[in-house]
């Protein structure tokens, strides 16, 4: 892939639930493309189209019509096991209600995408160490999710995304169960990840001030992409 070519392109991507008087049309027609190393926010209202855009770019639905393609490779034309091998190796998700196993260390946690990778014990101990010291929780490696506060939750959510080494993070409301402060930290986070690791980041968020830690903001209303500007460049 030359340094020019698109990480992530939608090409007129639709997709439509239902049908007769039932039918809603959730995307129309979506153009968008997204480069590494960009952090892009996505804002609109519910209903807008922002998630299930989020759900395409992830491997999670499939449009209606349309093309997506993810390093030059046409997805649409990918089985369900090639699908799950996209996420599993070359994307990482953070979700709002940060999805931890209640009874399983931070590390453990971390770990477990690990293990669908077929990684061995030692490397994905190892993986999973560097993944936390990057979000600034080894000391808390052998803390269960009830031993760690939400933003600390959130951060082992962020070293599980990180563990695998995606090319890209997608990030659905982030901060959405955190208060001001620890939202703020989170976002901070991102952000450096995003410079130093180069990691891309597409994250949806409804909140504003979230959103101006993006480098882009990319903005639906009723199934189409309203608005879309550079706000910084790319770490």
């Amino acid at each position: 892939m030359t340094a020019a070519a698109p990480l992530i392109e939608l090409s007129g991507i639709t997709k439509i639930y239902g049908s007769g008087e039932a039918e809603v049309r959730a995307l129309r027609g979506v153009d968008l493309t997204i480069r590494a190393g960009e952090f892009v926010a996505i804002m609109g209202a519910s209903g807008s189209g922002k998630s299930t855009a989020m759900n395409v770019l992830g491997c999670l639905d499939t449009p209606t019509a349309g093309t997506y393609r993810f390093e030059g490779v046409d997805v649409g034309g990918l089985d369900r096991d090639q699908r799950a091998l996209l996420r599993r190796n070359y994307l990482g998700f953070v979700f709002q209600g940060y999805n931890l196993l209640p009874r399983t260390s931070a590390l453990e946690n971390v770990e477990l995408p690990l293990i669908y990778k077929g990684l061995q014990g030692g490397e994905r101990r190892q993986l999973a160490q560097e993944a936390l010291e990057k979000v600034g929780l080894s000391h808390r490696a052998h803390h269960d999710p009830s031993e760690l506060s939400g933003g600390q939750q959130q951060r082992v959510a962020i070293a599980r995304a990180l563990a695998g080494k995606p090319d890209v993070i997608l990030a659905d409301e982030p901060t959405g169960n955190l208060d001001s402060k620890r939202s703020r930290e989170i976002m901070e986070l991102l952000t450096e990840l995003n410079i130093s690791e180069k990691i891309t980041i597409v994250m949806v968020t409804h909140e504003e001030d979230m959103a101006s830690y993006a480098g882009r903001l990319v903005t639906f209303l009723d199934g189409s992409i309203s608005g879309d500007k550079i706000t910084r460049k790319a770490g």
